[in-house]
């Protein structure tokens, strides 16, 4: 089988130092399409293949569209790119799921919106009445999937965020503590996601391990830039940040969204007998965090 386009426009934007931004800038493209060339959602049409070529050709002179059928190996030696960057850029493997045709399609349509650097909030768990920040950077990656890198005070964590029903799906490793967290959190019907939350589940860092959940909110601090070396520098910038919110900065609104009393003595009340999220309660939205003014209902309907 023919190594796929989506590889060798990966392995040409290495080469010739061209970032996703510059390359839609150069053909007048918007960058979510350069996005969906290169993790290989879509193939440029005829008219942008030419373009693109013409435009290769620029900086390797001699660059004809047939080129773009060479093997990914002959195509690296085309471009004069060491063999050994070839290996680098080749995809990883995809999770292995039942779903992962549905989360592929889910992806290509709704992705683009879940792009971006993130701040999360959370309870700290280890002091009841505080709260933790992580910063996160979400981006299409070469499986077609949406790559999350969480970081807080000084390492970072891998993984990926599945959309799917109109939910977000996380799976991350944490290298350091040596678990997995996972997450389910609204997504939001918009063409940009500024808020998400639902609940995350990991191991607390006690002695035992000890499984724990808890509601988490994330909102939206900045986009991508289109250079992934620049967006790889901001967020080693954001994970060396103090993790511990100070105190006051939390709004209260916000803090009874995130810490709610659940269990049998709070269903007869109309609260949850189980830690949830419900849809009617959510701030998954297309617009940024405001604190509701006072004696309002922090329920905003159903996530647009």
């Amino acid at each position: 089988m023919a190594d796929p386009f989506s590889s060798k426009l990966a392995l040409a934007l290495k080469a010739l130092s061209l970032s996703r931004g510059r390359l839609s800038a150069d053909l007048g493209v918007d960058k979510s399409v350069v996005g969906r060339w290169v993790t290989g959602a879509v193939r440029p049409s005829d008219h942008n293949l030419l373009r693109l070529t013409a435009l290769v050709a620029e900086r390797a002179p001699g660059f004809a569209v047939l080129d773009w059928d060479l093997s990914l190996a002959d195509f690296a030696q085309r471009l004069g790119v060491n063999p050994g960057v070839v290996s680098a850029l080749e995809p990883t493997p995809a999770l292995p799921l039942a779903l992962m045709g549905q989360i592929r399609s889910a992806t290509e349509l709704r992705g683009a919106a879940y792009e971006g650097f993130f701040r999360s909030t959370r309870p700290y768990l280890l002091q009841p009445g505080r709260f933790l920040h992580d910063y996160g950077m979400i981006r299409l990656d070469a499986t077609g999937l949406l790559a999350l890198r969480m970081g807080t005070g000084g390492h970072a964590a891998d993984g990926w965020m599945l959309p799917l029903q109109n939910q977000l799906f996380s799976v991350v490793a944490d290298v350091v503590s040596g678990a997995l967290v996972f997450g389910i959190f609204n997504g939001v019907a918009s063409a940009k996601a500024e808020v998400v939350d639902g609940l995350m589940l990991g191991s607390a860092l006690d002695p035992g391990r000890t499984p724990t959940a808890c509601a988490m909110m994330f909102e939206r601090i900045a986009d991508l830039s289109g250079d992934r070396a620049a967006d790889d520098a901001f967020f080693d910038e954001l994970m060396q940040r103090d993790p511990v919110a100070p105190d006051g900065s939390i709004p209260e609104a916000l803090q009874k969204h995130l810490v709610r009393d659940v269990g049998p003595a709070q269903s007869p009340l109309g609260g949850d007998l189980l830690l949830r999220m419900p849809l009617s309660r959510s701030m998954a939205r297309g617009q940024a965090y405001r604190e509701p003014p006072a004696g309002a209902c922090m329920s905003p309907g159903p996530a647009t």
